[in-house]
């Protein structure tokens, strides 16, 4: 999984309500935490944004997983887009090329 990136497009994991959302989601990145393989770097765009933010159920897994290394970028267009900028707890905030770029990088590109 060392080549592979992960896309974060929801605020959360699925499409059910956002309380299961939300607790799928913290499941997810604490186990992926405790992986001995981790992807290269986390992207978050539309909705995923805000994980990455204030108040967010998953930030305590993020920064764990930036502690391990992975990279977090977080498209600031969506930032922006739902005046949430000054809000962000974890990672880098990067642009669309910052994201493309780390797609082709890797060799595998994860949608959750």
């Amino acid at each position: 999984m060392k080549d592979s990136i992960i896309l974060v497009t929801n605020n959360g994991l699925g499409s059910a309500e956002i309380a299961l959302q939300h607790k799928l989601a913290v499941k997810y990145f604490e186990l992926l935490a405790q992986n001995s393989e981790l992807p290269s770097a986390i992207c978050f765009y539309t909705d995923g944004v805000k994980l990455t933010v204030t108040d967010s159920p998953v930030l305590e897994q993020l920064k764990a997983l930036e502690e391990k290394g992975v990279r977090l970028i977080v498209c600031s267009t969506c930032l922006d887009f739902y005046s949430i900028k000054d809000k962000l707890q974890v990672g880098i905030i990067g642009g669309m090329t910052d994201i493309i770029e780390a797609q082709t990088k890797a060799s595998k590109v994860i949608t959750i």
